[in-house]
């Protein structure tokens, strides 16, 4: 049992403390991962002072420059706190928590996780060649990037049109994004690469976020030969009303995250315009739970293994690299996402493949089995492997991205 009083549970911890350094890395690993959870169900509960005497213990353990766990533990330690601090709107927002980065930051982000993890190179070569064997034959090609805006994705699958034993077709990629700049730079880089191939290339970039986007601004045109993707997106659409109470507790604990409109209605529209293909990345985890406990204990499994493979890209506890630390700043920005915010505004709502796969078919797509040579670099431990219709990214044995193929 928790003590049932703060002054106790204050005697507690500091006849504790002196304990805490002493502790062996697995031990002091697994006495995280237990102060972790247990901070999530006080934090569940409405119950700050125990949260806060855990997080007090949490500190003297966590760290953002210790081992892969400590650094874990310290991103999850900061969005728990955030949540608690939300119980004050006003403390909340005299600390000016900012979900925001700036283009900057943005875009040093995007360029160290494509250089430095295998993850989206995978899902790049996936998606190149897939998309070429759904269109080689079709001579006018409109593809909707779903907010992606990389070039390191576009301009390799440019070349490859360009190279068709028919000469290359008339390509139209229509980026979604909602940033005015992002679009502004991919735009003039796409169009230098189609002129150096001679290929019939227009963009059409859409400064409009998934929620605004309407058919009608995609003016696709008969004969069209059309294509969709989306990397890392469109799980935001998942985000509806849990309606919480002041202390961010469903108000309803029969809310079906699984029913959730916004997200008919837009694979609806996708289906309505018939494309040849619709491809898919998402992150191969289930966080678009109502509950606090269990999608916090669903996010500590799945980033344990992303900040692993961090550790193995990036060296050990003597490394301390400055892109290891953005890239960080990334996953715990989502952390933070996922077990502080509520409502509307928890929008990283990952969900795997085999719900997907129930969204998709439900609005009528069917899976397109995908198949690709072995990617795999056993020294780092990166390998792809198949399940089902769809290609899973994975990080040992652990699946963390899942690519699929989706047709009417």
């Amino acid at each position: 049992m928790y003590p049932s009083s703060s002054s106790s549970s204050s005697s507690s911890l500091s006849s504790s403390s002196p304990l805490l350094e002493a502790l062996k890395p697995e031990e002091r690993g697994l006495h995280l991962i237990q102060l972790l959870i247990k901070c999530a169900n006080h934090a569940a509960s409405g119950n700050l002072n125990l949260a806060d005497e855990c997080l007090c213990q949490i500190s003297r353990l966590a760290s953002l420059h210790g081992d892969s766990m400590q650094r874990l533990a310290a991103r999850f330690a900061s969005a728990l706190a955030v949540r608690l601090v939300k119980n004050w709107p006003g403390i909340h927002k005299a600390l000016n928590y900012d979900t925001k980065w700036n283009k900057l930051e943005l875009d040093q982000a995007r360029v160290i996780f494509t250089k430095a993890f295998p993850y989206l190179g995978f899902a790049y070569a996936i998606i190149a060649r897939t998309l070429l064997q759904a269109m080689s034959a079709e001579r006018v090609i409109h593809i909707v990037d779903l907010g992606s805006a990389d070039p390191k994705l576009w301009a390799p699958l440019l070349q490859s049109f360009a190279a068709l034993p028919d000469g290359p077709p008339h390509l139209k990629i229509t980026c979604v994004h909602g940033n005015k700049a992002v679009l502004e730079k991919l735009g003039p880089k796409l169009v230098k690469e189609a002129e150096a191939l001679d290929m019939p290339f227009q963009y059409n970039p859409l400064n409009v976020s998934l929620r605004e986007l309407t058919k009608d601004m995609l003016k696709v045109r008969s004969g069209e030969a059309l294509g969709f993707v989306s990397i890392l997106n469109i799980h935001v659409l998942l985000a509806q009303d849990d309606q919480v109470d002041t202390q961010f507790r469903p108000k309803k604990s029969n809310i079906d995250v699984k029913d959730c409109k916004q997200m008919s209605e837009f694979l609806g529209m996708v289906r309505s315009m018939s494309p040849k293909v619709v491809l898919l990345v998402e992150q191969e985890a289930h966080h678009n739970l109502n509950h606090l406990v269990e999608r916090f204990i669903e996010g500590l499994h799945y980033y344990s293994a992303i900040f692993d493979s961090l550790e193995a890209s990036f060296g050990g506890l003597s490394s301390s690299s400055e892109e290891r630390f953005v890239l960080e700043e990334i996953f715990g920005r989502e952390i933070e996402n996922i077990v502080a915010w509520e409502g509307v505004e928890r929008e990283e709502r990952h969900e795997r493949y085999a719900w997907w796969m129930v969204r998709f078919c439900e609005v009528g797509f069917k899976p397109v089995r995908l198949w690709l040579d072995s990617m795999e670099d056993s020294k780092k431990g990166y390998k792809i492997i198949s399940q089902r219709t769809s290609l899973m990214i994975c990080w040992n044995e652990r699946p963390l991205y899942a690519v699929s193929a989706w047709t009417c």
